[in-house]
């Protein structure tokens, strides 16, 4: 596996959470956005992305600078998985938005996106995440299916491992 790295923004806990125990299969390094720059942008050729969603499907905080670091990067090279954390039941209709924040504000840059996940088993009504069909990335509601958490996890580390 190439160099990589998982970088989280978490307002409570739960991405952080979820961020170490990603990193902690792949065998990568864990930090939380507000350390990212661009010298550990051009150290890692892997990009582990996570945010939680906050409001109507807002990026968490930290992740405003995190995102003008990337967007300074050269990141033509690297490959990018994306995960997030939202609440399906209160925030059906922004699920997980903030993973199509920080997409939206990354897919012009030429780097290469992996770990689409399909919708199916998921409840939400609606969600940014979702391009072509499929969330552009990991979708977690620790909260209301924490009993599917780490299996969604394990099938996606199996999914984007190769690709790594």
């Amino acid at each position: 596996m190439n160099a990589t790295i998982v970088v989280y923004g978490s307002s409570t806990g739960t991405c952080e959470a979820i961020a170490e125990k990603i990193a902690q299969k792949l065998g990568c390094e864990v930090i939380n956005v507000q350390d990212l720059t661009t010298d550990v942008v051009s150290n890692n050729k892997n990009l582990i992305l996570g945010t939680s969603t906050w409001g109507a499907g807002e990026l968490q905080d930290d992740w405003y600078d995190g995102l003008k670091v990337l967007q300074e990067a050269d990141l033509s090279d690297k490959t990018i998985a994306l995960f997030g954390c939202g609440d399906c039941e209160s925030y059906s209709d922004t699920f997980v938005g903030g993973i199509g924040e920080l997409y939206n504000g990354i897919k012009e840059s030429s780097a290469t996106f992996i770990g689409s996940v399909e919708t199916y088993g998921y409840t939400f009504d609606d969600s940014e995440a979702v391009v072509d069909g499929k969330f552009i990335g990991l979708p977690l509601d620790d909260v209301n299916e924490d009993d599917k958490t780490d299996s969604r996890i394990e099938a996606w580390i199996a999914d984007i491992t190769p690709a790594l």
